[in-house]
C-alpha cells in the first residue's frame, strides 16, 4: 500500500496537516504506508520484530511517511459472578464497539537520524484525540570521525516521551487502532505498558547478544511539581523520582528456519509521589473486551460514584495491582519461531505499593502462547494463549478477608488471515476466571466468555 505524493500540492496539503499551518515542507519524498531506514513497519512485515531494526541503509535526502492502524470490532461476551446481592453486573449483548483509530508520523531528517509522533485519534477511553507519543532515534551521528562512526555501528540512541522497553510482551500488544502485531483481541491480563520522558541507550553486536539501559522522569506526563500532586502539607519523604530500565538479551536467526530470542529486563522506580508510577495503568486506549465484570451502575468498591460507561470503565478484563511507587518489575521472555511455528513466554515478577499503602505487595505473571502461521506469506494464522496473575490485594477495610491473594486465568484460542499485509480478519474465543477475590468485590467468583472478531487495517 506505497503511495508516493510526489505533486507539490499535495507536499503542500500533508504539511497543512500536520502543522495546521501554512509551512513549507522540505521533505524530498513524502510516503504513506512505506518503512523508512531504522523503523519498524506497521503492517504485517512488522511482526515479530522487537527493537527496530538497525540497518547501513542509503540516504537520498529527508523523508515524511504517515502510518495509521484502524480497528472495528465485534463482541459476544457474557459474564457472571457470586457476589451475593449488591450491584449487578453491567448488561451486555452481542454488538459492535466503536472502532478505534491511531495515526503515526515518521520523518527521516538526516541519514540514520528519524523522528516518530504517533497519536490516537479515537480509541475507548479517549474518544478525543491524544498525542501518545514523540521521540527522535539516533543511529548515526551528525558528527564526524572515525570514533562516532564505530560507536554508532552498534550503538542506537532514542530521546522523547515515548513507551518505555520494558520486556518484550510490549511489542506484541495492541495499541489502540493498531492491532496488527497481537494474534489475540487483548492484551495481557496485567499489561505492562508506559509512556515516559527520558532516554535509551543500546548496544547490538552480530553474535546477536544486545543490552540496553534507559532512565525516564517516572511519570506519565511532564510535571514540574515536587511531589506530583499539589498537596496543602506533604508528609515528609514525598517526592517524585526518575524510573531506571535496563534489558539484556540474546536474538539470532540461527539458520533459515530456525530463530531464537531471550531477553531478561528490568524496571525500578524508588519514588514516593502522591500519584506516581503508571506501568500497569498507562495505556491511554482501553482494553478489548468491553465492560467484561463491570458494574451496572455507579458505586462499586472498584469505581465509587463513576458512571459506569465505556470509559470510566475503560480496562475491563484487565488487572492493575496498583503499584504507583517504589515499584520494582521484572520480566523475562523467551521466543522461538521454527518455520511457520512460534513459541512465546513471559515470566513477570513485580513489588510496589500505593501512596497509602504501609506496605509492598507482590503480583505475578504468566504467559505462554503458540502460533503457527501457514501459507506462502504466513498471512494465515491460528494461535493459543495462556495467561494468568497471582497478585496481594491492597487491604479493603470491613472486607472478609481484608487482604487476600487472588488468581486470574484466562485461555485464548485465535485465527486470522491477512488478506493482504495491510488487512487483517481475526477471531478469538476467550474464557477468563477470578478466584478468591473477597464477598464484597464485583469479581468474586467472576466469570466472562465469549468471542470477539477484529477486522484491522495497519500501513
Amino acid at each position: 500500500m506505497k503511495t508516493i505524493l510526489k505533486s507539490s500540492l499535495a507536499k503542500a496539503a500533508v504539511a497543512l496537516f500536520v502543522a495546521g499551518s501554512p509551512v513549507v515542507l522540505k521533505a524530498q519524498t513524502v510516503t504513506v504506508g512505506e518503512r523508512m531506514q531504522n523503523m519498524r513497519a506497521y503492517d504485517q512485515t512488522g511482526i515479530n520484530v522487537f527493537e527496530a531494526p538497525k540497518e547501513q541503509t542509503s540516504f537520498d535526502g529527508m523523508r515524511f511517511n504517515i502510518g495509521a492502524g484502524f480497528t472495528q470490532a465485534y463482541q459476544s461476551l457474557k459474564h457472571e459472578n457470586d457476589r451475593p446481592g449488591g450491584v449487578p453486573l453491567y448488561h451486555m449483548g452481542p454488538g459492535f464497539n466503536n472502532a478505534s483509530a491511531n495515526l503515526m508520523f515518521d520523518a527521516l531528517l538526516a541519514d540514520g537520524i528519524r523522528l516518530n509522533l504517533t497519536t490516537y485519534l479515537s480509541s475507548r477511553h479517549h474518544n478525543e484525540t491524544w498525542v501518545k507519543a514523540g521521540y527522535i532515534q539516533f543511529d548515526k551521528l551528525p558528527f564526524k570521525g572515525e570514533f562516532w562512526d564505530k560507536l554508532m555501528s552498534f550503538t542506537t540512541i532514542k530521546i522523547g516521551h515515548m513507551e518505555v522497553n520494558y520486556g518484550d510482551a510490549h511489542f506484541r500488544r495492541s495499541d489502540g487502532g493498531h492491532t496488527q502485531y497481537n494474534v489475540f483481541a487483548d492484551n495481557y491480563i496485567m499489561d505492562s505498558f508506559a509512556t515516559e520522558i527520558g532516554a535509551e541507550i543500546y548496544m547490538r553486536s552480530h553474535s546477536g547478544l544486545f543490552g540496553m539501559i534507559g532512565a525516564t522522569g517516572g511519570t506519565i506526563r511532564g510535571t514540574i511539581d515536587s511531589t506530583n500532586n499539589q498537596l496543602a502539607a506533604a508528609p515528609a519523604g514525598i517526592s517524585k523520582m526518575p524510573s531506571f530500565l535496563g534489558k539484556v538479551g540474546f536474538d539470532k536467526q540461527v539458520d533459515e528456519n530456525l530463530r531464537v530470542r531471550v531477553a531478561a529486563s528490568i524496571y525500578h522506580n524508588n519514588a514516593v509521589a502522591a500519584a506516581g508510577n503508571t506501568l500497569y495503568g498507562g495505556d491511554r486506549t482501553g482494553s478489548n473486551y468491553f465492560m467484561v465484570m463491570e458494574p451496572a451502575y455507579a458505586g462499586t468498591v472498584q469505581a465509587p460514584g463513576a458512571a459506569s460507561t465505556y470509559a470510566n470503565n475503560a480496562f475491563s478484563g484487565r488487572f492493575n495491582p496498583g503499584f504507583t511507587r517504589k515499584i520494582t518489575a521484572a520480566q523475562f521472555n523467551g521466543f522461538i519461531k521454527y518455520t511457520g511455528l512460534e513459541l512465546f513466554g513471559t515470566y513477570e515478577v513485580a513489588k510496589g505499593r500505593a501512596y497509602a499503602a504501609a506496605d509492598k505487595r507482590d503480583a505475578n505473571q504468566y504467559a505462554i502462547e503458540a502460533i503457527y502461521r501457514f501459507g506462502s506469506k504466513e498471512n494465515v494464522f491460528i494461535g493459543a494463549r495462556y495467561n494468568g496473575v497471582k497478585a496481594d490485594l491492597a487491604a479493603v477495610p470491613n472486607a472478609t478477608p481484608v487482604q487476600n491473594d487472588v488468581k486470574i486465568d484466562r485461555a485464548s484460542f485465535a485465527a486470522g488471515w491477512f488478506l493482504t499485509k495491510n488487512i487483517l480478519l481475526k477471531g478469538e474465543y476467550v474464557t477468563q476466571k477470578y478466584k478468591d477475590f473477597n464477598a464484597a468485590d464485583i469479581r468474586n467468583g467472576g466469570k466472562f466468555d465469549g468471542f470477539v472478531i477484529q477486522a484491522a487495517i495497519g500501513f
